[in-house]
């Protein structure tokens, strides 16, 4: 029974990713719904309860980003989970590399500000503000709540008058048209 039962989460996620990238937005939502919990229990396992959310969060957007390469040897809550993993060790590693490189000379060579560096930062800006304006009016305000103003997606679904999974694929979508329009 238990593995009849896995078998049609497994086709159901396979429904699920197929309709999405067929262009079925709801499709994402519903894999995030079917998923995030049991993924942010897991994170808060490995010891990452107060940033598990953020962690959830990168492993959607990282599995979307490169869902063409699940070639589904596994389930695709196993991947989820191997993302979730890979991502809480990055984090561990990244934290520990900064404590043990923070010297006050890292410190002043990391600020120092050329006008090179206001150049560059000034096209950076325009190419990413062109493509911002690319999206659609709702990626858009989603996309700008949750980078200019950092709101979860909770908040976010409660400004826009939507669902926090609507709300997490519209950021999704928007993340990935604006790097799209960048490359």
């Amino acid at each position: 029974m238990a593995e009849e039962l896995t078998g049609r989460d497994d086709s159901l996620d396979d429904a699920l990713i197929q309709r999405w990238k067929g262009g079925d937005e709801r499709a994402a939502t519903a894999l995030v719904e079917r998923h995030a919990s049991a993924l942010s229990r897991y994170v808060a396992s490995l010891g990452e309860r107060d940033a598990a959310e953020e962690v959830v969060q990168d492993t959607f957007v990282r599995a979307f980003t490169s869902l063409d390469t699940f070639r589904g040897e596994s389930s695709l809550r196993t991947w989820l989970f191997t993302i979730a993993r890979r991502l809480v060790v990055d984090r561990r590693r990244s934290q520990r590399r900064r404590r043990e490189t923070g010297t006050l000379e890292d410190v002043d060579a990391a600020t120092e500000y050329t006008a090179l560096d206001s150049l560059i930062a000034s096209e950076a800006k325009q190419k990413v503000w062109g493509a911002v304006g690319k999206l659609s009016p709702t990626q858009r305000e989603v996309f700008l709540l949750r980078v200019n103003e950092g709101l979860s997606y909770k908040e976010i679904a409660e400004v826009a008058g939507t669902t926090e999974g609507a709300a997490r694929v519209h950021y999704h979508n928007a993340l990935r048209t604006v790097k799209e329009n960048l490359e």
